[in-house]
């Protein structure tokens, strides 16, 4: 009969665990490209992701999603975000958890149990990124075109997975406002939404963002100390209203 464990006998050699615990980070963002020949119209964007080309064993020379294993002084979290400004030099940037990879064999390495995080970052704040010194290249993909790469490991599953969550939770949070400037049109954050989500279409989109009464508060009217309308006419011959996100998250429900 084993004895049971208690604060005398308790011996962690007794027990397997695993032979590390990574963070992994899909590292999205939106880029912005002006149309040519064509003035006074929304920019070309396009969702990408931020991979880095490994330069050692396993998968050397293949493409990955920036990442590494974690410390036992730290968090997993602590860990991905140590990561995430290590490969890209960004801190302070939205960074949430969203599953576990536990596949056996998963990693030539051993028993190795990942933790996956996406962050969401401003293109602006990519603009200066550099490979660590484990990377021999660091470089963004259009998430189509990255998916149909060969990634290392079970990475094209973890893009995968982040890019439906991330889906989901355009649709259902406020998330829209990590791709955009702090002032932006309604056609802007249209646009931005439908960059993430391409299947989405809402002809109301205007009088439901800024009327319904479940999404009121979502964004509010930019004014100026006056308290005159602030207008812009970057991307339409029209000037149009800014608008900004107040941080008010509205209660949602199924039955609503």
């Amino acid at each position: 009969m084993n004895s049971v464990d208690n604060e005398t006998n308790y011996s962690a050699s007794k027990y397997r665990t695993p032979d590390g615990a990574p963070a992994d980070i899909v590292i999205f963002t939106i880029t912005s490209t002006e149309r040519q020949g064509v003035k006074k119209s929304l920019p070309v964007r396009e969702l990408q992701v931020l991979l880095i080309q490994r330069k050692q064993w396993p998968f050397a020379g293949q493409w990955a999603l920036p990442g590494g294993f974690s410390q036992e002084t730290e968090t997993i979290e602590e860990s991905a975000r140590r990561e995430l400004k290590e490969e890209t030099g960004v801190d302070g940037v939205h960074i949430e958890y969203f599953n576990v990879y536990s596949t056996p064999k998963r990693d030539p390495r051993g028993w190795i149990i990942s933790h996956a995080f996406y962050a969401l970052v401003n293109e602006q704040l990519l603009e200066k990124r550099r490979a660590a010194d484990d990377a021999s290249d660091v470089r963004l993909f259009r998430v189509e075109e990255a998916l149909e790469m060969d990634l290392a490991f079970d990475h094209r599953i973890i893009l995968q997975d982040a890019l439906n969550k991330i889906r989901e939770k355009m649709l259902t949070t406020t998330i829209a406002k990590e791709f955009l400037p702090e002032q932006f049109t309604i056609s802007e954050l249209y646009q931005v939404i439908q960059t993430v989500c391409p299947d989405f279409e809402e002809k109301n989109f205007i009088r439901k963002i800024t009327s319904t009464q479940s999404r009121k508060g979502i964004i509010e009217e930019i004014r100026d100390a006056e308290g005159r309308p602030v207008l812009s006419n970057k991307y339409s011959q029209r000037a149009a209203q800014l608008y900004g996100f107040t941080g008010y998250v509205p209660p949602l429900s199924i039955y609503g």
